[in-house]
């Protein structure tokens, strides 16, 4: 609390006192000198504030409400005038009634210029207040491909060692995992990150990123001209370089630079088939209206190894800047930023027009608590049943930062459908279209490629159930879920960039299982690359659902029953499919207009007419039956001719979708990894045994665990005894019958070793029958007699032994086994010779069902029991 000043001393009561402080102390309350409202004039708000004191709520006669309202006026006026930006007054000109302004983030929608949203950064970052901006240009003629011609150096990484660092920012990555946000980042002051001019006859180029989805950690100087630049990963985590958007100052005309970024983590990138960077000039944008462009020669990408042993990529390029003393930006693509996003929003909020058909709402804020919005684009229906009967289309875009072409698709997308053109009307009087133009804006802000401020590619955790780490993908999945409940969603397609593959083309989602519906998914893509055939790729597209993609948006929508479910990907480079074959990079107006033949594509996909949809079913059907046979061809199989094409596997004739690996970014947030880590070792260490469902498993169980505890010099003398004992028992025809069918009495003496456990006897070194018979027991060894075999180790006796004899076959074996254990029994402890007989004949027990015990000195082995 700050100490209190003079003018409380005025106060006479304890309570308004501390108020007066308790405000002061937030701001509230001023000095003195406190300019007056021009909309609302001083003397006149004195005369005419109609406002009665706290809790005076009770009817008063006037003579009382005026003199409570002139000694509460007064006592304002004497005051400092408070001070408040949630304070508003509905008409000034006439009885001021105070009222407090609406939260500036109860809506967060922005109305003009002013009310734009400061973007909140990660407390780490280091954020400069340059506003950046770029104007739209589009190049007169196509900007071709770079031609390799196979010459182009490879300059050897020396580093810092061998060079001088002019730029070098931290890399925002103290902590483990993102811990707060504020509006211009962090609150220590700003530096400069590059080295100081000596004179102005310096040459050393001034490099900066601390601004919105600006990429640049170091930069060092190797010689005059030739820099190696290092890019940030994302935030929070170790890996992901690719998107790079970097100023360059104090710039030299007519002077050959060369630049070098030596810590990318793709083997393959476009820049080996001819991308060039883009570069844009302030001085051309402001003479001659010139925006972004294709610059660089000698472009090489190319792989070295670093002395810790990690491989690492390079890509390095020359170049000539157009004016000395110029500020350029260079860029891995057109950027497209969240201000970007936002002012554009506006415009379409302060338009009376759109404002009819097409609603702005916050979805949800994201980690650093950033706004996520959600477009509703509809017509209003005529009726109920007219509204309930319109289907849903679901786009999404920016769920990876650095894919900025996706933003350019959407700008284009949003431009048509809210035009006023016939086809838009139409398409906004079948559908509903929910939209998401920038799922991840934290990492648009601070300009990761491809992860979120919790450090994970947000497209492979669509399945999360952190709704507070992975706010944007929760939310946006339980939207659709609400969507789903009321309405059929058409088509879900969320927009993509591709690095390593030229043009457009879509993955998606194959409905093999579903014979109704069999290439109906690869139907809207054929319709886009017949709209247009010089950008779209139908070649490329892939229909495959990996493991490692069940994540990803597209799979995790097309599982909850939307059977159109697309990743459109667009290339960073350009187009190799015009007809004169000069392959040209793509502008952002290329990518704009691909936007509009979505929509041309949606029309013809729902003509009511259905001959366009038939004529592309029979051309799918053709394309797969010359795939099989090409890919049967490949494998050396004789074709079929007979066969169908549908006893064919899809997945057989078509490859991966190639997309980038992000397995080792599955999983939690990086916040919440090692938490992660310590409950699941706690639950492994408490996790139970698996309980056995069934007896059989059971019992089995126990008996691997008897023979397990076995010696094995004991299974060892077991094994041969049984050899020897099962040739003598063969040849032995004599049996005394003297004992057969006798009953033992119950009082018998219990024999040497035999133990009584759950109603059968148990010997610890000999099985007994039931046990045997109970447990399934398997021998060790496989024994032939009679050319006839036994059951060995593992197998069943039901395996061998057919259903109706399966009563008597297993018990002359078990009484063969015994016979022979218990022998080797007898002469290695010497004890009587029928010590180890243990239970009745069997003959006796089957005509004598009454006897229940035999003794074991009246057990004599019956040949006739025996028949093998």
């Amino acid at each position: 609390m700050c100490p209190a000043d003079p003018s409380s001393e005025q106060f006479k009561e304890p309570y308004e006192r501390f108020i007066h402080q308790h405000l002061q102390y937030y701001g509230y309350f001023k000095d003195e000198n406190v300019p007056q409202s021009p909309n609302l004039p001083l003397e006149s708000w004195k005369s005419s504030c109609p406002v009665s004191k706290p809790g005076n709520f009770h009817k008063k006669g006037r003579a009382e409400n005026n003199s409570s309202k002139n000694s509460f006026c007064s006592l304002m006026m004497e005051t400092a005038l408070l001070k408040s930006n949630q304070l508003m007054f509905d008409h000034p000109e006439g009885p001021g009634i105070p009222r407090l302004r609406e939260p500036r983030n109860l809506f967060s929608v922005p109305n003009d210029t002013d009310s734009l949203l400061a973007p909140l950064w990660p407390v780490e970052c280091e954020v400069i207040k340059d506003y950046i901006h770029h104007i739209e240009w589009v190049p007169p003629e196509p900007e071709p491909f770079y031609q390799p011609t196979e010459k182009e150096m490879a300059p050897e990484v020396m580093g810092e060692d061998h060079g001088t660092v002019v730029y070098v920012i931290d890399p925002a990555t103290k902590g483990t995992c993102f811990t707060g946000s504020r509006v211009g980042g962090s609150k220590v002051p700003i530096k400069s990150a590059a080295v100081s001019l000596r004179d102005p006859e310096d040459t050393t180029l001034l490099f900066e990123s601390r601004f919105e989805s600006g990429n640049l950690q170091k930069a060092v100087r190797v010689g005059e001209y030739e820099y190696e630049l290092t890019l940030r990963t994302d935030l929070y985590t170790s890996k992901y370089t690719q998107w790079y958007y970097f100023r360059v100052q104090n710039t030299r005309k007519d002077v050959t630079y060369r630049f070098t970024i030596v810590n990318l983590m793709k083997a393959k990138s476009l820049y080996s088939v001819g991308m060039k960077p883009l570069l844009y000039s302030e001085k051309d944008a402001k003479s001659h209206g010139i925006g972004w462009r294709r610059e660089g020669s000698d472009i090489k990408y190319y792989k070295y190894n670093t002395e810790e042993g990690q491989t690492l990529y390079c890509l390095t390029w020359t170049f000539r800047f157009p004016h000395s003393h110029d500020t350029c930006y260079f860029a891995h693509f057109y950027p497209y930023t969240y201000t970007d996003l936002q002012r554009y929003l506006m415009t379409l909020v302060n338009n009376p027009l759109y404002s009819q058909y097409c609603k702005l709402r916050p979805l949800c804020r994201s980690l650093a608590g950033n706004t996520v919005y959600l477009l509703t684009i509809t017509n209003p229906s005529k009726s109920a049943i007219a509204a309930a009967a319109k289907k849903a289309i679901v786009l999404s875009a920016r769920v990876h930062p650095g894919e900025t072409n996706s933003s350019w698709v959407m700008r284009g997308f949003l431009d048509f459908i809210l035009s006023d053109s016939p086809d838009a009307r139409l398409l906004r009087d079948l559908f509903i279209f929910k939209v998401v133009p920038m799922l991840n804006p934290d990492g648009v802000i601070v300009g990761n490629y491809r992860c979120s401020l919790a450090g994970r590619d947000l497209n492979r955790n669509y399945r999360t159930v952190l709704k507070e780490s992975f706010p944007c993908i929760w939310h946006t999945r339980a939207m659709i879920k609400r969507v789903l409940e009321e309405r059929e969603v058409l088509l879900y397609c969320d927009f993509h960039g591709h690095s390593r593959k030229n043009n457009i083309f879509m993955y998606g989602c194959n409905n093999k299982y579903a014979q109704e519906r069999l290439f109906h998914e690869r139907i809207f893509p054929l319709m886009l690359s017949k709209n247009i055939p010089d950008k779209f790729s139908f070649n490329s597209c892939k229909f495959q659902v990996q493991k490692c993609k069940e994540g990803t948006g597209r799979v995790v929508m097309w599982r909850m029953g939307i059977v159109n479910s697309y990743t459109m990907e667009s290339t960073f480079s350009g187009t190799t499919l015009s007809n004169n074959n000069n392959n040209s990079h793509f502008t952002y107006e290329d990518l704009k207009s691909l936007g509009y033949h979505v929509c041309d594509t949606l029309l013809d996909f729902c003509d009511p007419d259905r001959s366009k949809f038939q004529q592309c079913l029979s051309e799918l059907k053709e394309l797969l039956k010359q795939k099989i046979q090409r890919k049967l061809s490949e494998l050396g199989h004789v074709q079929n001719i007979d066969g169908t094409w549908s006893d064919i596997s899809l997945s057989d004739v078509e490859s991966s979708t190639s997309g980038s690996d992000s397995s080792q970014s599955d999983g939690p947030p990086a916040h919440l990894l090692n938490m992660d880590e310590k409950d699941f070792n706690e639950k492994k260490k408490k996790k139970k045994k698996k309980q056995l469902r069934t007896r059989k498993e059971r019992n089995e169980l126990h008996q691997k665990i008897t023979l397990s505890e076995t010696p094995k010099h004991k299974k060892d003398t077991l094994n041969r005894n049984l050899e020897n004992s099962l040739s003598q028992f063969v040849q032995e025809e004599k049996v005394d019958k003297k004992y057969q069918g006798t009953c033992v009495p119950s009082e018998c003496p219990r024999g040497l070793g035999v133990k009584r456990h759950r109603s059968m006897w148990w010997n610890p070194e000999v099985p007994s029958v039931t046990l045997m018979l109970r447990r399934s027991l398997s021998l060790k060894s496989q024994s032939i007699i009679d050319n006839k075999n036994l059951w060995n180790l593992n197998q069943s006796r039901s395996q061998i032994i057919p259903y109706r004899e399966y009563k008597w076959k297993p018990l002359k074996i078990d009484y063969m086994v015994l016979k022979s254990e218990n022998e080797h029994h007898a002469k290695v402890r010497g004890t009587p010779n029928m010590i180890g007989q243990k239970y009745s004949l069997l003959k006796s027990r089957e005509t004598n069902p009454k006897a229940k015990f035999v003794h074991k000195e009246h057990l004599v082995p019956s040949y006739e029991a025996i028949n093998f």
